[in-house]
């Protein structure tokens, strides 16, 4: 016990000396590989790129939206953050400090500030707990509240999201899913959290439940301060609930800004071709979509150059040999393409040419 008091003691310390950061997350580079092995020993052959370089920065009380399509490394993002799944590379930054520097008994006393809402309201319950008890394990685990406040706090939590005193004794099996997904909230916020990541939260539920939870998860973030990073693939959805957002695919994140600069004036051509498959409830709207050519490369052998290049209409020579460099836009939105190449700076542009010349040796070397 006194360990994990001096931890929260030095938790406090780097909170407050933090408080005034505007950021509550920063992520830098963040890089996350899994091992392919083969053979009978297990050789590691290559590397499954999940997450390739991924950097942003949520606001303190604000929330980020991480959308694009399955597989493109979301959720290993968020997983990634909270040390649920090792880093290859790079700094997750919480209040100022890397997330992966903490101590076994530091980050016991960091897990109640950062929590996750599972995409599957069904699967992330124990069946064989009531839903007291789920919601009240880790009250008492990290000693939230001392014992005599337990059961008013926990009926107060409850309440927040809309479940009654009542369903305390009841099991999970006896809810439906938005039911449910009030639980999986409720188990989050009992701990006071200050960021939480929402993995889909209203992917597997109805149309009208999803409305209720998101307006749910706005009132809470009202009332208690939080941060969120919101990862869905529903840009409607994403359009309502967030501050600012993140574009990824296969891995890397190609675009970033504000909700506004994003929906009004998207600058990949990745971002253009999502939202033009956002349905708009009026029959007489002319639809441009653009339809991506082709499949989803493999993270585990992704293309040279831009990983989009090989599903782009708007595909150069150069696209197949240099990696793009991040361009600023102002006011936080950044985006990387090809396309804005004459806006980079001289050095900028310099590293693009040698990338593309050391392709082309090493393309004429293997010819």
């Amino acid at each position: 016990m006194p360990q994990e008091n001096n931890a929260e003691k030095r938790m406090a310390s780097d909170k407050n000396a933090n408080a005034a950061g505007e950021n509550i997350i920063e992520v830098n580079n963040l890089k996350t590989y899994f091992p392919i092995k083969t053979g009978l020993f297990s050789r590691v052959t290559g590397h499954v790129k999940a997450v390739d370089g991924v950097s942003f920065h949520i606001k303190r009380g604000s929330t980020m939206g991480l959308v694009g399509e399955s597989g493109c490394g979301k959720t290993t993002v968020g997983r990634t953050m909270l040390r649920l799944t090792p880093r290859t590379e790079g700094e997750v930054l919480f209040n100022g400090r890397d997330i992966y520097s903490y101590s076994k008994e530091e980050l016991r006393a960091l897990r109640p500030k950062i929590q996750l809402i599972f995409q599957d309201p069904y699967s992330s319950l124990s069946p064989r707990l009531p839903v007291g008890e789920i919601i009240g394990e880790g009250i008492r685990e990290h000693n939230i509240v001392p014992k005599e406040e337990y059961e008013d706090y926990l009926t107060r939590i409850m309440a927040s999201c809309g479940l009654q005193g009542y369903y305390k004794d009841r099991y999970p099996h006896e809810f439906s899913g938005g039911q449910r997904q009030r639980i999986c909230i409720a188990r989050a916020l009992a701990l006071n959290p200050e960021f939480v990541i929402c993995d889909e939260p209203v992917s597997a539920l109805d149309v009208s439940i999803q409305a209720q939870i998101i307006n749910l998860l706005m009132d809470l973030q009202k009332e208690f301060n939080l941060t969120y990073l919101f990862i869905s693939h529903d840009l409607s959805v994403v359009e309502h609930i967030s501050d600012t957002v993140g574009v990824m695919y296969l891995g890397s994140l190609v675009e970033f800004g504000t909700k506004d600069e994003i929906f009004s004036n998207p600058l990949h051509p990745y971002t253009k071709a999502l939202f033009s498959a956002i349905p708009v409830p009026d029959p007489t709207v002319k639809m441009n979509r653009i339809i991506l050519e082709g499949s989803i490369p493999s993270p585990a052998n992704p293309p040279s150059g831009c990983k989009f290049h090989t599903r782009c209409r708007d595909c150069m020579e150069i696209c197949k040999k240099a990696a793009p460099r991040k361009y600023d836009f102002g006011g936080g939105h950044f985006v990387m393409c090809h396309l804005y190449d004459d806006k980079l700076t001289d050095e900028q542009r310099k590293a693009i040419s040698d990338e593309a010349d050391a392709y082309d040796k090493e393309h004429l070397n293997n010819v």
